[in-house]
């Protein structure tokens, strides 16, 4: 009896003990590893930031700490970046006293560049308000002008303009302080002429000189006619920029004595509403939830007849814009020949940012063709700065989320 006893003493023991040994390994083990800095890649992806300072220029970099190392990063050599780059912690951070130095660096080691930044940054409150003032009102009083000529040619009974050069325009790209010019010229008040020069890169005093030569216009007819050109600004990446527009009514300038030159001064793009575009219902609900906008194309009245087919196949195409540059675009189906349409389609845009400050939204009702380039048969622009009916819309949508709100629109020359 007493060695199964014994047995069962010393087996208890041995248990015990290995249950012990092996719990002081797996506390060994684990304070070895939390003692090691963890791997590159959790470094890398929790950061977004590389070790290697050759690499810096390429990755992107996300929280505080790396947007003023990004900052300070030219005015510091090689052999201090190494340094700062080992101050990190194990989770890949700055310490907080790291951050205050580069936040005020030290005055006697600045280089004479921020200096020169300073001085320049010292400018009066006032002083910067003025020039930006006497700026602005420059950039709207002055668009530029215009230089044409306009001739008949009594033989072949057609009516020629030659559009020479344009000075003085204002830059349209923030970046470069450019623009790229060009010119849309259509003859009202039918649009059955409609032509266009090419764009001239990166010129504010553009040299077209082209010449269009409109055919079967009788002369008896040149007096009722109204010259519309259009001046724009190529943008590869959104909507094209309107500069200006300039209008020659046509009653009153003899032709018959020859080629006469003319200029004129470029004005500000004036939206004219007309009432044979026809009208536009359309409701919209912002939900500030979801960061949606809901839009409902109802319905089209009373929309102009097409030149040729008699009555138009209308559709809308909708067009979402963020800081005047189209994000979304959707369109309706194409109802056929009728001059009151009944579309009813829903459309849900994802809002990128906070409010509708700074969204638009464009209706345009075309004319579908599938032999030439579909027509556009009126637009409506409903937004912060829009202005009517356009505005009034907006604005309640913006006070009011969460519901639909509809209300018919006098639809604008295309």
């Amino acid at each position: 009896d007493e060695i199964p006893t014994v047995v069962g003493i010393f087996s208890a023991f041995g248990l015990v003990f290995s249950v012990s040994l092996f719990a002081w390994i797996c506390c060994q083990r684990k304070s070895s590893k939390s003692n090691k800095t963890p791997p590159y890649k959790f470094v890398h992806v929790l950061k977004g930031v590389d070790i290697y300072p050759e690499n810096l220029n390429s990755k992107k970099k996300f929280g505080a700490d790396d947007k003023s190392e990004a900052k300070n990063k030219s005015a510091m050599p090689k052999n201090s970046l190494h340094l700062d780059l080992e101050k990190r912690d194990l989770n890949g951070n700055f310490p907080k006293t790291a951050t205050k130095m580069q936040g005020s660096p030290d005055p006697e080691n600045s280089s004479p560049k921020h200096f020169a930044e300073r001085k320049k940054d010292s400018v009066s409150p006032d002083s910067l308000k003025s020039i930006t003032s006497l700026s602005s009102e420059d950039k709207q009083d002055k668009l530029g002008t215009l230089f044409f000529s306009l001739e008949y040619n009594f033989e072949k009974k057609a009516f020629v303009v030659n559009i020479k050069e344009a000075r003085g325009l204002p830059a349209m790209d923030e970046q470069s302080m450019t623009s790229d010019p060009y010119i849309k010229m259509t003859i009202l008040p039918e649009k059955k002429h409609k032509v266009k020069t090419r764009v001239l890169r990166k010129t504010l005093d553009p040299a077209f000189d082209e010449t269009f030569t409109f055919y079967g216009i009788p002369y008896s007819q040149i007096q009722d006619l109204t010259l519309h050109f259009m001046v724009l600004s190529f943008d590869r990446f959104s909507r094209d920029d309107v500069i200006g527009e300039v209008l020659i009514p046509l009653a009153g300038i003899e032709l018959s004595e020859g080629r006469l030159l003319m200029d004129r001064e470029i004005i500000k793009r004036n939206v004219r509403k007309s009432s044979g575009r026809g009208e536009l219902l359309v409701s919209l609900c912002y939900q500030s939830t979801t960061n949606t906008l809901t839009v409902v194309v109802l319905k089209a009245r009373h929309l102009p007849k097409s030149d040729v087919s008699g009555l138009s196949d209308p559709y809308v195409k909708v067009n979402l814009y963020h800081a005047k540059k189209r994000i979304s675009k959707k369109k309706t189906h194409v109802k056929k020949c009728t001059p009151n349409a009944v579309f009813n389609e829903l459309f849900v845009f994802d809002i990128p940012c906070e409010g509708l400050d700074d969204i638009s939204i464009e209706f345009l009702v075309l004319d579908s063709d599938r032999g030439s380039r579909n027509e556009v048969i009126g637009r409506l622009t409903l937004g912060s700065s829009a202005e009517g009916t356009g505005g009034e819309h907006w604005k309640e949508i913006c006070e009011y989320p969460r519901r639909q709100i509809a209300k018919w629109h006098m639809l604008c020359d295309g």
